[in-house]
């Protein structure tokens, strides 16, 4: 088989330019930045019939070119007894369109890569459709069962994100948590 290229005139750098561009915006992730700036909301969480308040706050930002998301959690059990979470991770784009990976640890070439859920680490990775980010975790258990965290996170018309969370046990939901976060500053 032959190909013959022919040149006429400004035809064949205008391809050139357009396969260029076209690369570059498929390279560049696109829909999560709507999703950038600090979050302040609560929650209730409903853990088999025991419900308990939280304080959310969070923070969604570039991060390389993926982005990262950091938020801390308290949970108000009895007076004087919160208990307080903080997490952070990096997500980096696939060749999947509007998923993305967490980027939690270096390998050995100083990539960024996710954890190993048969390790016991959990296994995370993010989508986006339409207004909604959605963060999954997935932990193999020891006898291997397995754990699933679902972070739904979709933006409001009011500025705001409405949040759903929940977290699921070989089938059987436990904690389902629902909220609401104002976007600050």
């Amino acid at each position: 088989m032959t190909v013959k290229i022919v040149r006429r005139g400004a035809v064949p750098l205008l391809y050139l330019l357009a396969s260029v561009l076209t690369a570059a915006a498929q390279a560049v992730p696109a829909g999560f930045e709507k999703f950038y700036g600090d979050w302040v909301g609560t929650a209730i969480s409903d853990t088999k019939g025991e419900i308990a308040p939280r304080d959310i706050r969070a923070k969604i930002g570039p991060k390389g070119n993926g982005f990262s998301i950091s938020w801390v959690l308290v949970v108000h059990k009895a007076p004087g007894k919160d208990k307080r979470s903080e997490y952070s991770i990096t997500f980096q784009p696939t060749k999947r369109t509007n998923i993305y990976s967490s980027a939690m640890r270096v390998d050995a070439f100083g990539n960024s890569v996710p954890l190993d859920p048969l390790k016991g680490d959990p296994y995370m990775w993010a989508r986006i459709e339409g207004p909604m980010l959605m963060i999954y975790a997935l932990i193999i258990a020891e006898n291997g069962g397995y754990e699933m965290h679902a972070y739904e996170r979709t933006l409001t018309a009011a500025n705001a994100m409405k949040l759903n969370y929940f977290r699921v046990v070989n089938g059987e939901v436990l904690r389902a948590v629902s909220g609401t976060l104002k976007r600050t500053g």
